[in-house]
């Protein structure tokens, strides 16, 4: 079932203190209010456990950014699912656009990530999206659908269900192009 969800990225910004001020500042506007979505947050690792460790958990989720495909070993500057875990985090963002161009993630590497996140007990917040010459060709349904297919294919039925699927319109970003509601919702 489809659930809302209001997630913040907030990327490589924020030292660790103005992160955790923001979070300290979102539990207060969040404080006394009935919410009709999940509100997750995806920060730096180095923000992680500070963040758990002050935000309301009845209201807000915390998500990590990444997570190693390897469960340990000699991978300078990596972090393993069962780290991000560690901290208090519930969530890890997989195959957002940026890894994906910028780090080479293959569907086998986001395959590994995605199986070591729940075995972790983290909830996936798989990124699939289109970039522009794949949407004006009228190929984004088959670019999407090929990017479940070929990272998230052989999950179980149960463990597919804990999958978050975020669309990310890769095509309007910095385009000047926004997506519709409707298309998002395609």
């Amino acid at each position: 079932m489809r659930k809302n969800i209001v997630a913040g990225n907030w990327k490589m910004n924020k030292t660790l203190q103005e992160g955790v001020t923001l979070a300290k500042d979102l539990n207060e506007a969040l404080k006394g209010k009935t919410l009709n979505c999940d509100v997750i947050i995806g920060t730096p690792f180095i923000h992680l456990a500070s963040v758990a460790g002050v935000v309301d958990k009845n209201k807000i989720g915390v998500a990590a950014q990444n997570c190693a495909d390897k469960v340990s070993g000699a991978y300078t500057g990596e972090v393993s699912a069962a780290m991000v875990a560690s901290t208090g985090a519930t969530y890890v963002i997989l195959g957002h656009s940026e890894r994906r161009a910028y780090y080479h993630e293959t569907p086998e590497i986001l395959k590994e990530k995605v199986r070591l996140a729940l075995d972790n007990g983290l909830t996936p917040i798989f990124c699939v999206g289109e970039v522009l010459e794949e949407r004006e060709s009228g190929n984004h349904f088959e670019v999407v659908k090929g990017q479940i297919r070929a990272s998230l294919f052989d999950l179980s039925s149960e463990d597919f269900a804990k999958i978050v699927l975020a669309y990310e319109p890769v095509w309007a970003i910095g385009t000047g192009k926004t997506a519709t509601a409707d298309q998002a919702q395609e």
